[in-house]
């Protein structure tokens, strides 16, 4: 009797399992379409090929779930952005946030000025970068991943954070961070992590 169970048991799940796959592979699709839009400016695979516009493969799901949301609501503002997050709902936004996730990262290129990836790996230890970012700089949960980012874009984004024009998750710490830094180290930090393999 229990071996017959166990049968009965092991072909349910078996059915279940199969009959995830059609559908899964379905969702993939739909999600891969909505998602063609970012494509345009965040590149194929979720690799920039476009000045001050970050790329998004391999940055972790809440991290890209919270951007959309603050897209979304205002707090966070991008002529770009805005018409398209008024379009997308909440679960939509769980679907980019899963699927950019799971990209392959973009790889860092040979390094252009060894000196100033050296300046900059003082400053990121100085301001303690790895104590959110991780030891490799991947981002964990609603923390950016900064290794191999477009370099400018990471300008970007400090200045913005110095300045206060960027809110967000994690503002206070990167407010405070940023605010205390040189254009000089903002230079060199940026130029470090988007070269950091």
């Amino acid at each position: 009797m229990r071996r017959q169970f166990i049968s009965y048991a092991t072909s349910a799940v078996a059915v279940l399992v199969l009959g995830l796959f059609p559908a899964g592979a379905a969702d993939n699709a739909a999600i891969k379409e909505k998602a063609a839009v970012c494509s345009g400016c965040h590149g194929e695979n979720g690799i920039s090929q476009t000045e001050n516009i970050p790329s998004l493969a391999g940055q972790p799901n809440q991290f890209i779930q919270w951007q959309l949301v603050f897209f979304r609501a205002g707090s966070r503002k991008n002529d770009q952005m805005q018409p398209i997050v008024e379009e997308i709902n909440n679960e939509d936004i769980r679907n980019f946030g899963a699927y950019f996730s799971q990209m392959t990262p973009p790889k860092a290129a040979e390094d252009t000025d060894p000196d100033l990836s050296k300046k900059g790996a003082q400053v990121a230890v100085g301001r303690r970068c790895a104590s959110c970012h991780t030891d490799s700089f991947a981002g964990t949960k609603a923390v950016a991943r900064l290794a191999g980012q477009r370099e400018e874009y990471l300008v970007k984004a400090l200045h913005d954070y110095k300045a206060g024009a960027r809110v967000g998750g994690g503002v206070a710490a990167m407010a405070d961070v940023a605010y205390h830094m040189s254009d000089e180290e903002i230079t060199a930090v940026s130029h470090y992590l988007a070269y950091f393999k």
